[in-house]
């Protein structure tokens, strides 16, 4: 991590991330979550779907333990924020459950659209392509530079999503992804080109 900021982001595994993900492909490359979180069925007395609900609603589903899985047919997903650091959910990436208890805040990007899992392989596939999302933030922190960090954050959303949704995440949101002060991103923002640095697909 950079000596510019005391927020570490930290992840064990040191697997290649994927862009393109699918279930058969993760399951090959990774280990599996614990039995006690897959197996665990969620509860169902919740609706199959959710859009448009607000921040401050689907923050409160989360803490209630609540399962969700990221719609995979859109370009959509959340950043949560908990508190020392953020985590991007893409499309196809479990949210919830045990895991996110512990948000502050979320960061809907795009047009964001939740599933109910059904069955233990869907929530088995979400659990492994969240794991996923996070190794592909993981590029960026292994940069020991800054202002790279910052380039490789924002050309990685920017692979996903257009200028106007980008532009709408604050500074200090994307700082919190990648473990770097909001300085870093708001001056990379502001500079014409694009740093050479290569994400791998």
């Amino acid at each position: 991590m950079d000596s510019e900021t005391r927020q570490y982001y930290r992840v064990a595994s040191r697997e290649r991330p994927l862009y393109a993900v699918s279930a058969d492909r993760v399951i090959g490359g990774c280990n599996q979550p614990p039995p006690s979180a897959v197996d665990r069925a969620p509860e169902l007395d919740y609706p199959p779907q959710l859009e448009g609900e607000t921040a401050e609603q689907i923050l409160e589903r989360l803490r209630q333990g609540q399962l969700w899985v990221v719609n995979s047919r859109r370009r959509n997903g959340l950043i949560l924020c908990k508190e020392f650091h953020a985590e991007f959910a893409g499309p196809g990436a479990a949210i919830g459950s045990v895991f996110d208890r512990d948000c502050q805040r979320v960061i809907p990007v795009g047009n964001l659209s939740l599933l109910r899992p059904e069955h233990h392989k869907d929530r088995q596939n979400a659990y492994l392509i969240r794991r996923q999302w996070i190794k592909l933030t993981q590029q960026s922190t292994d940069q020991s530079e800054p202002d790279k960090r910052a380039q490789m954050v924002l050309t990685q959303f920017e692979t996903y999503f257009d200028q106007e949704t980008i532009a709408r995440i604050p500074d200090e949101i994307f700082a919190l992804l990648v473990g770097v002060l909001p300085y870093s991103i708001r001056k990379t923002r502001r500079t014409p080109g694009k740093l050479n640095v290569k994400v791998k697909t």
